[in-house]
């Protein structure tokens, strides 16, 4: 009989594949980017709130934070590594107001992360307290991250069209969701259940909503952005 630990490293590997998928979707935008050399009318929001929330989850999975948590610190540092390149592009190619744009989010992103990590690790003088404060700010900014695609499904709904929804980003998002949901769920943890089964339900109502308005979607050529994904979260 498998044990739970074995179940739980074995769903934490095909969430870290399918996440390290989601994370290089955007990969095609970034090339159309270095080859105009033109940021054009994409927007850095994605990826600014991808890397905030690889970090987050970073520190979460350390072993000081929370013990045996390998895979949560092997796939956010892969984020932050390829999210750091995105926006290095992104920034290289943009117009001045753009470049302030990103430098004072990073800057942001950065002092506050710092700031939890000093806050948590003078205040918190246990393994449990440690998780659970951490825990919590990675649930809130997680099921930010999910809630992101809402803008998009209203969008959906009011034009009856799918057009900016790709079919195969929602698949694979909803894949991720559940396997980190089984991930959080085996090892009884909240921290990655909760925004989890939250994403979940959402990543559902979006395939809910392509086939339903699929059939109604015009037939053209498009340049999509890709959204960039969260992990675990």
């Amino acid at each position: 009989m498998v044990s739970a630990d074995a179940a739980r490293n074995v769903v934490g590997i095909m969430g870290n594949c399918i996440s390290f998928c989601l994370f290089l979707s955007p990969a095609q935008t970034f090339d159309r980017i270095c080859k105009n050399k033109d940021v054009e009318q994409f927007t850095p929001d994605p990826y600014l709130a991808t890397l905030m929330n690889c970090l987050l989850w970073f520190f979460y999975g350390l072993p000081i934070v929370h013990p045996n948590s390998l895979l949560v610190i092997t796939i956010n540092s892969i984020g932050i590594i390829i999210e750091t390149i995105y926006l290095s592009i992104f920034f290289l190619y943009s117009p001045p107001k753009k470049r302030l744009k990103i430098l004072l989010v990073v800057g942001f992103e950065v002092a506050f992360v710092a700031s939890v990590v000093v806050g948590v690790l003078l205040s918190a003088h246990t393994y449990e307290d440690r998780s659970r404060i951490v825990g919590i700010i990675c649930i809130v900014f997680g099921t930010i991250m999910y809630a992101a695609p809402l803008t998009v499904m209203g969008k959906v709904i009011k034009t009856k069209s799918v057009e900016y929804m790709p079919f195969t980003v929602s698949l694979v998002n909803t894949i991720n969701g559940c396997c980190w949901l089984a991930y959080g769920l085996i090892g009884n943890d909240p921290y990655v259940t909760i925004p989890n089964a939250i994403g979940t339900v959402l990543c559902i109502f979006q395939l809910i909503l392509y086939v339903c308005y699929y059939k109604s979607t015009p037939v053209k050529e498009q340049n999509v952005e890709l959204p960039a994904a969260a992990t675990e979260n």
